[in-house]
């Protein structure tokens, strides 16, 4: 699985951050990290939720081919 966040559309609500936060980071400048692009697959229903949850839908999880 890979995880990715589309920058111009996030407005750092910190969804994510509450759901998977080994995943996800907001630093002081509000501006989101992932912090595992490529997060271990026993996370993905974590992963997942956040995305899902995510206000401007600028979460990507897709699989690895």
């Amino acid at each position: 699985m890979r995880v990715s966040v589309d920058l111009d559309r996030c407005e750092a609500h910190g969804v994510c951050t509450g759901i998977a936060p080994d995943v996800f980071e907001l630093d002081d400048d509000d501006v989101l990290h992932v912090l595992l692009p490529e997060p271990p697959e026993e996370w993905r229903a974590q992963v997942a939720d956040a995305a899902l949850r995510c206000p401007k839908q600028a979460i990507t999880v897709t699989d690895e081919q």
